[in-house]
């Protein structure tokens, strides 16, 4: 993560600052199924993941491939509609990509959704789980590999990845609403394999409550450079049960649609309270 790195985040904000010169205060990553929050902000600009210097290009079916740039209750975001996994392929350095061009466009706070499959055996499909915490061995760590101290520390502290005063305030606006919400711990795996029982049960065995394959590494990106994450899981399967339950991609967009507009709606109100 050497000159190298910088050099191409600042070349992609450049690019980005030309056409859109405003600062957005807070990034929001939308997961699989999860793009109807686009439908809440007042877009000023969109931009093709294509057109930026040395941005991926997203790949899997449920994500489309573009910056959305507005705002929401009138605080300026930038979203991105579609993300990056490490088992598409890419390196992890390009997953977390995304994530520092929003640092160095001045974002201070970063909203992460997901889909999930559930290790709880108290949950069910449909709940929506506040992320208080992670577990991240079984991927890999962005940060592996030279540390540059312009984007963070050598060692970076990950006591709160989670930041407790926007899981109190996301908490406060779910009551408000009256939408129940868990809280809960996300174990981030590699994929694309849906896991197998005996994964599901070492998970719930290890202290994890929901099971996907992204988010952890945006976290860690994001804690090292000093933003501050609010993150949710929308649980779209029970993968701990014991029945002959399939899982399909198929049935995750779909429980994840479900269960969108709630989640929507939280961090639409969440947004306002910043």
């Amino acid at each position: 993560m050497g000159d190298s790195v910088i050099k191409q985040l600042e070349e992609a904000a450049g690019f980005i600052k030309k056409i859109y010169p405003h600062a957005p205060q807070a990034g929001i990553v939308l997961g699989s199924g999860i793009g109807n929050l686009v439908a809440e902000i007042q877009v000023e600009k969109e931009i093709e993941y294509a057109d930026i210097p040395h941005f991926p290009v997203a790949t899997v079916k449920g994500h489309s491939g573009k910056l959305i740039f507005g705002s929401i209750n009138g605080k300026k975001i930038v979203a991105m509609a579609g993300r990056f996994h490490y088992y598409e392929g890419y390196s992890v350095q390009q997953v977390v990509f995304p994530i520092r061009v929003m640092k160095f466009l001045g974002i201070k706070i970063l909203l992460i959704s997901n889909a999930a499959g559930g290790t709880n055996t108290s949950f069910q499909v449909g709940d929506l789980m506040i992320i208080t915490d992670h577990i991240s061995f079984f991927t890999v760590n962005p940060l592996i590999g030279a540390n540059n101290e312009l984007l963070g520390p050598r060692f970076p502290d990950m006591s709160e990845p989670y930041n407790r005063k926007l899981i109190a305030k996301a908490k406060t606006v779910a009551n408000r609403l009256g939408i129940p919400v868990k809280e809960g711990i996300y174990t981030g795996v590699t994929g694309p394999t849906f896991e197998t029982r005996a994964e599901y049960r070492l998970i719930h065995f290890a202290g994890g409550d929901a099971v996907g394959m992204s988010t952890v590494q945006e976290v860690i990106a994001a804690v090292h450079m000093g933003i501050e994450v609010f993150a949710m899981s929308i649980i779209t399967d029970i993968g701990i049960r014991e029945d002959d339950n399939i899982i399909t991609h198929e049935e995750v967009l779909r429980e994840a649609k479900n269960a969108e507009p709630r989640l929507t709606a939280i961090f639409k109100e969440l947004l306002d309270e910043l």
